[in-house]
């Protein structure tokens, strides 16, 4: 099974953990390298990749040699979903997501159109114009969630 789900930071390496017990390829992604590089250092995390065409690859691969791993992914979850939503076949199982979209507009979530880098300043300078980045960042991700839930994913 194929587990896409997001955020290395507050919540730890909880999710690949959980995904590595049951037996999945869970694949996260982390738009901070510093909370990616350490849960990957702490073992949470077996393996990092920069580039979304090529975390679809790899768990292509692992899918057909059933193999459980974890990938952390260093960007924003949009460009995953996007990338699987691309693809004709059905990969991904299960979805989730662990950012806080609780408080999405001062650092609970980041918009895919920036760098966690571009974000960060922008949330300080010019907040109205970030609030639109983040909502129009979380629609797109809602699109392609649901192209992948449409495959036979579950959220």
């Amino acid at each position: 099974k194929v587990f896409l789900t997001a955020g290395l930071g507050g919540m730890s390496g909880a999710q690949p953990k959980a995904g590595d017990i049951c037996g999945c390829i869970t694949v996260v992604a982390e738009v901070s390298r510093e909370a990616l590089e350490k849960r990957h250092k702490q073992g949470w995390v077996k393996e990092i990749s920069e580039d979304p065409k090529e975390v679809v690859q790899k768990v292509k691969q692992y899918k057909a040699e059933k193999k459980n791993t974890s990938i952390a992914y260093l960007g924003n979850v949009v460009d995953l979903w996007e990338a699987f939503a691309d693809e004709e076949e059905h990969i991904v199982d299960l979805g989730s997501d662990q950012t806080s979209c609780h408080n999405p507009f001062n650092g609970g979530y980041y918009p895919c159109q920036l760098s966690f880098e571009e974000a960060n300043k922008m949330m300080a300078e010019d907040s109205t114009k970030f609030k639109e980045l983040v909502q129009e960042s979380l629609r797109r991700q809602v699109s392609a969630i649901n192209k992948v839930v449409a495959k036979g994913m579950h959220f």
